[in-house]
């Protein structure tokens, strides 16, 4: 049962908080900041990151103490993941809880942390700071490719499904 990694067989809220925090593939996509329409609830990703979040490194500056700075930042918990609507589509704590495998850039199954920014997964060098741009035209700087990272990946495990038919 131990050659199982803890992601197949344990459930999100089975996780110890080591192993949930470590289902972060450390993409920064979840640090973008969002505007979501009234009327229709759809939701769009901006180039714009958090204030707190590195640019480089796609991780909170401030991770433990950061609803001191932003108080509205939203915590991912096993019961509140099905409900967030926003989360990238490789999100590790996404794809666990839909039942399906961390991808092979992911730093659990590669073994480093660099290989989600060599994938061209995170969001590393495409980002402004909120602290640099004017809030009220937040809507100039709405992107598509954080719901688009990982399209070639899903693609190529398509034609591999068709390929084994």
């Amino acid at each position: 049962m131990d050659d199982i990694p803890f992601w197949k067989r344990k459930t999100l809220a089975e996780m110890t908080t080591r192993e949930w925090e470590s289902l972060c593939d450390g993409c920064g996509l979840c640090c973008l900041n969002k505007i979501e329409e009234w009327d229709s609830g759809d939701i769009y990703f901006t180039e714009v990151r958090c204030k707190l979040m590195d640019g480089e490194s796609c991780r909170c500056k401030s991770y433990p103490n950061r609803w001191d700075f932003v108080p509205d930042c939203v915590q991912l918990t096993p019961q509140n993941v099905t409900e967030i609507e926003w989360l990238p589509p490789t999100c590790g704590y996404r794809l666990v809880n839909e039942g399906r495998d961390l991808n092979w850039w992911h730093p659990l199954i590669s073994g480093d942390p660099e290989t989600v920014h060599a994938a061209g997964i995170s969001a590393r060098g495409r980002t402004i700071n909120e602290e640099d741009i004017d809030p009220e035209k937040l809507e100039d700087y709405v992107v598509d490719w954080p719901l688009k990272v990982g399209d070639a990946e899903r693609d190529d495990e398509d034609e591999d499904d068709e390929q084994s038919r």
